[in-house]
């Protein structure tokens, strides 16, 4: 039992000393002030913040098809580097992200007929990896926000 107050105690000092060397001297009101730098610096703070989610899922989830380049696979899997079908209607994107599609889809002037499967369970996961994709391979096309989503359903996945 002492060994487990001593081991508390301890934990408790190490936090509070880390806690507070929080070092330099911006106030609260300075750092909404500070630049945002790289790729993502000309996007919202809340967006910036879902990139890496973005491209983990893109990753795990898009490379297969719409490959690591984002030029997809010729007559079968569509390009979403600067794809005019993306670019057009980014809450489709998100919905079909959500839910796949059988459309018969035109990018770019060619035809894709490939049914593309369910990728992502929620909303804030689709909107999360359109706009990584939004922002990369090229694109330079805004965001998406989950206000602008709102209206998408969710359909229910056959088992």
């Amino acid at each position: 039992m002492k060994k487990t107050a001593i081991i508390l105690i301890s934990l408790f000092a190490i936090t509070f000393i880390l806690s507070s060397c929080g070092g330099g001297s911006q106030t609260a009101s300075d750092q909404s002030t500070v630049k945002a730098t790289g790729p993502y610096a000309d996007l919202p703070a809340d967006i910036q913040a879902m990139m890496p989610r973005g491209e983990e899922i893109y990753k795990t989830k898009c490379t297969v098809c719409h490959q690591v380049t984002g030029l997809g696979i010729e007559n079968v899997f569509p390009p979403l580097a600067k794809s005019d079908y993306l670019l057009t209607d980014k809450v489709r994107a998100v919905a079909q992200t959500l839910n796949g599609s059988k459309l018969e889809m035109t990018v770019n002037g060619k035809k894709y007929t490939q049914e593309m499967v369910p990728q992502v369970d929620t909303k804030e996961d689709a909107i999360a990896v359109i706009n990584y994709v939004l922002n990369n391979f090229g694109n330079k096309n805004g965001f998406v926000t989950l206000a602008e989503v709102q209206g998408v359903e969710i359909k229910p996945r056959k088992k």
